[in-house]
C-alpha cells in the first residue's frame, strides 16, 4: 500500500456560523425566540435591550448610563465582562430573569415522593415505593413490570404493600398496569360506589357505544344502574398522571396579528413580546474604530470589544430577516387565502409550499422553516401557520382544485355541530354532494376521525 500526497479540486457548500444563526432563529417560534435574545442577553455585553423613549426620562437615562460606567469600571478584568452577575449591574429584571429559569413545574414523580416522605411507614417499604414512582411513566403506568425491579425474594413479600400504597396517593390510580386497572382502582376508593361499578368496568366497550342492555345482561345488573355507573366512570382519570404532564405544556403565542385595515386585511408582527434590540453605546465608545490612538496594552480589550459587537450586529440582523421573511410569508398568505379571512374556516383554498415560494422568489424550504411552529391570531381564532397550506381535492369540475382537505372538514365539522338529527357518514356525504363538493364516504369517515368525532351510533343522546 503506497501513501501519498495529491491535491483535489471541488465544488462545495460550506455554511458558516451566521448562516447556521439565522436558519436556527427562523425556526424559532415566538416564545422560544424570547429564550433565545434573554440568553444572548446575558452572554453578550454588547447588546442591550431598547427602551421606549417615550417612556424613559432624562434623569433614567442619565442613571443608566452612569450605573454601566460604574460596572466596567469595577470589572476586576479588563479582558473578560461577566455581565449580568453581581455588581450594580445586575439589574432586577436580570436577576428576575435568572431566577425564573431556576424553577420548574412540579413532575407526577416529585408530586408523589413529597406525599411519601409524610406516610408513617418503615424505611423499608419506603425505599421500595421511591423505587416504584421512579418507574412511573407520563401516564402513571409501569415502565417495567415491578417484579423485575427486584431480586431479594424477602422485598417481592412487601411488593404488594408499596404499590398499593402509591396506588393511594394523590393522584389516585399511578403505579397500574393500564388505564382499566387504574379505574378498578379508583372506583375501589369511592365512598357509596354502586355494587356493580367494577362489574361495568369489564365491558366498557358495551357502555361506550350505549348497549346497556347488551350490558345487562351479561353483568345481571339493570340498564339504569349500568348507565349510572357508566356516568360516573367517565367522571375518572384513566391516565392520572397526564395532569402534571398536561402542567408542562406552554401557551401559544401568535407570531403574526390579522387585522382590517380600510377593508383590507394587514398583517402584522407581534412586537410586544420581542424587544427593540440595538448596540450599548458605551461598547460603541469602546470600538477601536473610534479610537485614534491605538496601544498594545489595550489590544485584548479591543478585541473583546470588536468580538462582541459584530456578533450583536449579526444577533440583530438574523432576527430582522426573520420579522422580514415571515411578513412576506404571512402576506403572500393573506393574498392566497383571502377567502378564509373574510368568510371562515369552510373557504380555505388549496395552497402548497410552492405556491409561496414562488411568489416570493424564495426557496420552499425557507417558507417550510419559516411556517414551522409559528401561529397567526385572525378572526376566527388562532391558527398554525402550517394550517393554511392544505391539499386539495376532487370538487365538482374536472380540475379537482376548488376545494381544500382543511375547508372540507370545516364543513364537516359545521354539519355535525348543526345536526337536528344524528347524520351518517353516507348523509354527510349527500349533504356535501349538494354543495359541490364530492367525495366518497370511506373519506368523510377519515376525516371525522380526524376530527375527533364519533359515529353517528356514538353521538345517539341518551
Amino acid at each position: 500500500m503506497q501513501v501519498s500526497l495529491y491535491q483535489k479540486q471541488q465544488l462545495g457548500v460550506k455554511m458558516n456560523p451566521q448562516v447556521y444563526q439565522s436558519i436556527k432563529l427562523m425556526e424559532m417560534p415566538l416564545a422560544d425566540l424570547r429564550e433565545r435574545i434573554d440568553e444572548e442577553l446575558i452572554k453578550n455585553p454588547a447588546l442591550e435591550e431598547l427602551n421606549d423613549p417615550s417612556t424613559v426620562s432624562f434623569e433614567e437615562g442619565e442613571s443608566q448610563q452612569e450605573e454601566l460606567r460604574d460596572y466596567f469600571e469595577s470589572s476586576s478584568d479588563s479582558g473578560y465582562i461577566n455581565y449580568g452577575y453581581g455588581g450594580s449591574a445586575a439589574s432586577d429584571d436580570h436577576r428576575s430573569f435568572i431566577e425564573g429559569t431556576l424553577t420548574r413545574p412540579e413532575t407526577l414523580q416529585q408530586h408523589l415522593l413529597w406525599q411519601l416522605q409524610l406516610e408513617p411507614v418503615d424505611k423499608e417499604l419506603r425505599d421500595i415505593a421511591e423505587l416504584l414512582i421512579q418507574n412511573l411513566d407520563d401516564d402513571g403506568f409501569h415502565k417495567e413490570p415491578p417484579q423485575t425491579l427486584f431480586t431479594d425474594n424477602a422485598v417481592e413479600q412487601r411488593l404488594h404493600e408499596a404499590i398499593q400504597l402509591v396506588q393511594t396517593l394523590d393522584p389516585i390510580g399511578c403505579c397500574t398496569a393500564n388505564y382499566r386497572e387504574s379505574l378498578k382502582v379508583q372506583v375501589s376508593l369511592l365512598r357509596n360506589a354502586p355494587s356493580c361499578m367494577e362489574c361495568s368496568l369489564d365491558h366498557l366497550e358495551l357502555l361506550e357505544k350505549n348497549k346497556f342492555q347488551s350490558a345487562a345482561k351479561i353483568t345481571k345488573c339493570s340498564a339504569d344502574e349500568l348507565r349510572a355507573c357508566f356516568s360516573l366512570i367517565k367522571k375518572l382519570s384513566p391516565f392520572p398522571g397526564r395532569l402534571f404532564t398536561n402542567a408542562q405544556i406552554r401557551y401559544v403565542i401568535p407570531d403574526i396579528k390579522v387585522i382590517k385595515i380600510d377593508g383590507e386585511f394587514v398583517a402584522i408582527i407581534n412586537n410586544e413580546v420581542i424587544p427593540a434590540l440595538g448596540i450599548n453605546p458605551f461598547f460603541r465608545k469602546l470600538d477601536p474604530k473610534n479610537k485614534k490612538k491605538k496601544t498594545s496594552s489595550a489590544r485584548p480589550v479591543q478585541q473583546f470589544v470588536r468580538q462582541n459587537i459584530r456578533e450583536a450586529r449579526v444577533f440583530i440582523s438574523a432576527i430582522a430577516m426573520r420579522n422580514h421573511t415571515l411578513k412576506l410569508v404571512a402576506g403572500a398568505i393573506l393574498e392566497y387565502q383571502s377567502a378564509f379571512f373574510e368568510s371562515g374556516p369552510q373557504h380555505l383554498a388549496p395552497l402548497t409550499l410552492n405556491d409561496i415560494a414562488s411568489k416570493l422568489g424564495i426557496h420552499k424550504t425557507t417558507v417550510s422553516r419559516t411556517a414551522h411552529g409559528k401561529y397567526m391570531q385572525t378572526e376566527w381564532g388562532i391558527f398554525e401557520l402550517r394550517y393554511f397550506f392544505t391539499n386539495s381535492i376532487s370538487g365538482a369540475g374536472s380540475g379537482g382544485s376548488q376545494f381544500s382537505k382543511e375547508g372540507v372538514k370545516a364543513v364537516i365539522l359545521e354539519l355535525i355541530t348543526g345536526e337536528k338529527q344524528n347524520l351518517c357518514d353516507l348523509d354527510i356525504t349527500k349533504m356535501l354532494e349538494k354543495r359541490g363538493i364530492i367525495i366518497a364516504r370511506r373519506t368523510v369517515a377519515k376525516y371525522r376521525k380526524e376530527l375527533d368525532i364519533g359515529s353517528s351510533y356514538s353521538r345517539l343522546r341518551e
